[in-house]
């Protein structure tokens, strides 16, 4: 049973590889001409030709086969085109939904969309979508009051061939994302895990390589073989002043400290001095004021004793008397 199992995945996976490779020639070349049906003028652009609106005149359209909008303008695109070889234009149309990467090219947001080119010079066409106002916008040369798209807008700038990679990767991605529920049955949660990790691991993986081009084109320097003997010399006397100055910043705050402590203690000398000759001068105050009490007794008690003698001389003679 296992055996005719594998058989069975191989041969499904050959057919689908077939499919895979032979769906879109099939599909460009029914888009021209299906047995049944009239030809149609208009020209299906894709990703490998669309280069061929960069020579000549061309006018363009966007469209998805599920716009209403562009439903209606089909039959009168298609009136337009059998007029093309008339009015000296090539009538185009792309299919957004088949070809992401030309809406991305030329960044349609909106359908339908039309562009007018004329040798790569590409101009939006804003006007009417009648057939007479399309044909009037090319016999009339309306084209050339309209401003052309920006350079850096163009479609065949660098910008734009990024936007068209960046379209077509997600419409790729959405593939894949079908793929994995419709034909797998994978449940919607386990594809959108299994897009995340693969987000995570593919930018782990880039940024190695990034590393890896930066060590090869800017390689590192080795220190030791770079360093010359002078600019050894001269880091080795910087790392010793580095080290030196705590040192001396210690040094420094320590002779601080000392000379704060002879300045305190030399103002506490100041003060007891002042101090003293304070009381000093109160002392020497006081003493010359008893000595002054006593330099005015002395000479009431010499007027005493004076007058006293005369009392007695003056007795003595009385008596001799």
């Amino acid at each position: 049973m296992a055996p005719g199992r594998w058989r069975q995945g191989r041969r499904l996976l050959r057919a689908l590889l077939l499919v895979a490779l032979l769906g879109p020639a099939a599909a460009f070349s029914s888009s021209f001409y299906s047995p049944g049906e009239p030809r149609s003028s208009v020209r299906v652009l894709c990703g490998s030709n669309w280069s061929l609106v960069l020579q000549g005149q061309w006018m363009l359209e966007f469209y998805a086969p599920w716009c209403p909008a562009c439903r209606q303008l089909e039959p009168t695109w298609e009136s337009f085109a059998k007029e093309s070889e008339r009015l000296g234009i090539a009538v185009g149309k792309v299919d957004v939904t088949q070809e992401p990467g030309l809406s991305g090219r030329f960044f349609v947001t909106t359908l339908p969309t039309i562009y007018h080119a004329n040798d790569g010079v590409f101009r939006r066409y804003r006007g009417s979508r009648t057939l007479e106002d399309l044909q009037g916008y090319i016999l009339e040369r309306k084209w050339e009051a309209v401003e052309p798209v920006a350079g850096w807008k163009s479609p065949s700038s660098i910008m734009m061939h990024g936007m068209a990679g960046l379209f077509h990767f997600s419409g790729w991605i959405r593939q894949i994302h079908n793929y994995l529920t419709g034909t797998l049955g994978v449940h919607v949660w386990v594809s959108y895990a299994i897009f995340i990790l693969a987000t995570l691991l593919i930018g782990l993986l880039l940024g190695l390589v990034l590393v890896l081009i930066s060590d090869c084109l800017c390689p590192a320097k080795s220190k030791h073989l770079a360093e010359t003997p002078e600019e050894a010399i001269s880091k080795e006397n910087a790392e010793n002043a580095a080290l030196e100055e705590p040192d001396e910043a210690t040094r420094l705050s320590a002779d601080e400290a000392a000379d704060v402590n002879d300045l305190s203690d030399g103002e506490d000398a100041a003060n007891s001095s002042a101090d003293e000759s304070e009381e000093d001068l109160a002392l020497g105050k006081e003493s010359g004021g008893e000595e002054t009490e006593d330099l005015s007794e002395q000479p009431v008690a010499e007027s005493e004793t004076e007058s006293t003698v005369r009392q007695r001389k003056s007795q003595g003679a009385e008596k001799e008397l």
